[in-house]
Formats: structure tokens, sequence, C-alpha cells
């Protein structure tokens, strides 16, 4: 009988201390998302799984996202972000190699896995692809243009050079060695080739020829 009720205990969802709310089961159903994810990969995500892991109904997942492919890029944009100030070293090639480095951190940690796994389901999910293509686009564009806005009010870079897909080049190819070589992190001297080779030229090479 003991042994019974504890294999039963182990099917039931999550206990929830008070009934949750708002941000706060929203919250709960990204992390639970994430987990399974990380898991058991997309193919493996199920609303139900997810429901019964963030202990809430499968209602209340779909009322907030219509579909899987919605809900594991919801999980992937709520974990994915750095909280973590823009850095300011002093000059456009330290904050540049700087963020540069955090973003390959963040592709080798357990958020890189959620990406690997979402990723791996858009093989066979056009709506995933496209919403995960959707979701990647601007490569964090904000950060990378604050840096470039320093570098400009300290005249290291002419105002032309303040534009979305040129400030976010050093990232979307790092992205590209860790998606389509399948390197989970990138060796620190590819970071500082992209960096001194293709980026900063680039950047410099941007306004009226002198």
């Amino acid at each position: 009988m003991a042994d019974e009720a504890t294999a039963s205990s182990t099917q039931q969802p999550r206990p929830a201390s008070g009934r949750r709310r708002g941000a706060a089961l929203e919250h709960a159903i990204l992390r639970a998302a994430m987990e399974e994810l990380a898991e058991h990969g997309y193919a493996g995500m199920t609303m139900e799984r997810v429901a019964r892991r963030a202990g809430t109904n499968k209602n209340a997942i779909y009322r907030r996202w219509p579909t899987r492919a919605a809900l594991g890029i919801a999980a992937y944009g709520q974990f994915a972000v750095i909280h973590a100030q823009v850095p300011d070293t002093g000059s456009l090639r330290g904050d540049a190699l700087e963020l540069l480095r955090r973003a390959n951190g963040t592709y080798s940690s357990p958020v890189g896995g959620i990406l690997r796994a979402l990723l791996a389901g858009a093989r066979d999910d056009p709506e995933l692809l496209a919403q995960l293509q959707e979701r990647t686009a601007d490569a964090g564009s904000d950060i990378w243009l604050t840096i470039l806005a320093r570098a400009v009010s300290r005249g290291e870079l002419r105002p032309e050079a303040l534009h979305p897909r040129v400030a976010t080049v050093a990232v979307v190819l790092l992205r590209d060695e860790f998606i389509t070589r399948g390197h989970p992190s990138a060796p620190d001297e590819v970071l500082v080739e992209i960096i001194d080779e293709v980026y900063l030229p680039l950047l410099h090479g941007r306004g009226p020829a002198c």
C-alpha cells in the first residue's frame, strides 16, 4: 500500500503554495517547459508534461501559448536574457569582446542546450522554425547599439556605424559557429578573430570615404 501510494504521488502535479495567477503562474509554466526541453528535447516536450511539472492544467497553458512551438520559444526567450549591465571597458574593442564572450558563455550554458533542442525540433516543424528565426533575428541589437553609441561619443566611430544589422554582425557570426559547426563553445581565439578581423574593420569602414 505504502509503495503504491508513493508511486502514485510521483505522477501528480507539483503542489503549489496557494493559487498562482498572472506572472507567477507564467513563470512556473515557462520554467517547467525549459526543464522539459533540457531533459527530453522538443520532440519529448508535451503540454501535458509541462502542465504536470508546473502544477497546473493544460488549459492554463493553451490560454497563454496556443501551440507547442509558441511555448518552446517563450521558454527559451524567458531564460536566454543575460542579466548583466552593458560592459563599459573604455574602448569599443574591449566592450565588443566582452559582449561576445558573454554570448559564448550563454551558448555553452543550459540555455544553449535549450536552443539546441529547439533547433533540432525545427527541422521537422516549420512553425517552430519560423518562430525561432523571428525570436533570434535581432540578436540582442539594443545592447550592441549601446556600445556603438558610446564609441561614437568617444570619437572611435562615425555615426553611420549605428545600424542594427551592422551592430550585431559579431554575435551572428558566433551563432553561425554554434549552429552550423555544432560547437557548444567557441575558443577564445575565434572570438578575437571575429572582433579584430571582421567586426572592427566593418565598423570603421562605415561612413563617407576620407
